[in-house]
């Protein structure tokens, strides 16, 4: 069976701290196997030429994006509450971040909750997010999430740790905590993104992929398939899917508006990328709706859907 995972309620219409410790214990105890969050650090006002959403001229960003939560305060409240379930990052915008100081983070959320996070990440897009607080300019954010990689690894094994980058260097310390265990990276890539789908095969365990349809999954599996074989790389690489979510309706509608989908409609969609050769699929459920209850009630909904089909 695919693994099946769903959002957070980060948005500023939930109730901040209490319907993250609510949706969380209640989302692992009907049955979930994973829980997810991401980084969304501001919305500009002027959203014209790369300003705009994806760097698309003139696309608007979502009016949801408007406070997001912090990723990590919200994934370690959810650990705190849990006992089972994996938490991860769909994504992390690592450029963002100080390298070190992320890599201690997820080596301590990773500890704390034993061993259950999954860390996806990506080199982000935003001009606007990269002025107000990147540590290096957005022309080198593939550099930076190359860096992290390196940083992580050192920092994620064994004391003494050393590692020289353009940027930082430690020539031999001891830093922790160390993770409970091995963390699984996923790295974000377009399925057209040649270069970012090269670093995902040499250097992830798993695609992290939005915006996706089922047919381009399975022609970037096959992708990552042959340069993963180029790379001289053995071990399988993953995929893990997010169905974006942005609005859930009480009955099936055709045809169906971008975004918006009945929990019938996105439990043939959970069917249509694990047939696809997703490993995993989360949904943004918590973008679409009102308040924690319906949250609640809307994914126990799909769960018993996707599993009463056999998915």
């Amino acid at each position: 069976m695919v693994k099946l995972g769903v959002s957070l309620p980060q948005f500023s219409h939930y109730t901040p701290g209490a319907d993250v410790v609510a949706a969380a214990r209640a989302i692992e105890e009907i049955g979930y196997d994973s829980l997810w969050v991401f980084e969304r650090f501001l919305v500009p006002e002027d959203q014209s030429g790369s300003h705009g959403l994806y760097s698309v001229p003139g696309l608007a960003w979502p009016e949801i994006y408007r406070g997001v939560a912090d990723a990590l305060v919200t994934l370690s409240t959810a650990a705190a509450v849990t006992e089972r379930i994996t938490l991860g990052t769909g994504v992390l915008v690592v450029p963002l971040h100080l390298p070190l100081r992320l890599a201690r983070e997820l080596a301590t959320l990773d500890a704390f909750s034993g061993g259950r996070l999954v860390a996806g990440l990506g080199a982000g897009w935003s001009p606007d997010e990269f002025a107000a607080g990147a540590a290096v300019p957005l022309s080198e954010r593939g550099r930076a999430l190359d860096d992290f990689l390196d940083i992580a690894a050192a920092v994620w094994g064994p004391n003494p740790v050393s590692y020289s980058t353009q940027r930082y260097e430690v020539g031999a310390a001891d830093i922790g905590p160390k993770p409970a265990g091995r963390i699984p990276v996923l790295l974000g890539a377009g399925a057209r993104a040649d270069r970012a789908l090269r670093r995902v095969a040499a250097r992830a365990d798993g695609w992290v992929a939005s915006g996706v349809t089922p047919e381009e999954v399975t022609t970037t599996r096959a992708r990552l398939a042959e340069l993963a074989a180029e790379a001289g790389r053995a071990t399988p690489i993953s995929c893990t899917v997010q169905i974006a979510v942005l609005g859930v309706t009480g009955t099936s509608v055709e045809p169906r508006q971008p975004l918006t989908a009945s929990i019938e409609q996105l439990v043939a969609d959970v069917a249509a990328f694990a047939e696809a050769g997703a490993d995993h699929v989360y949904l943004t459920l918590p973008a679409g709706l009102r308040d924690v209850k319906e949250l609640i009630d809307r994914a126990a909904e799909l769960h018993a859907g996707v599993r009463a089909a056999g998915i």
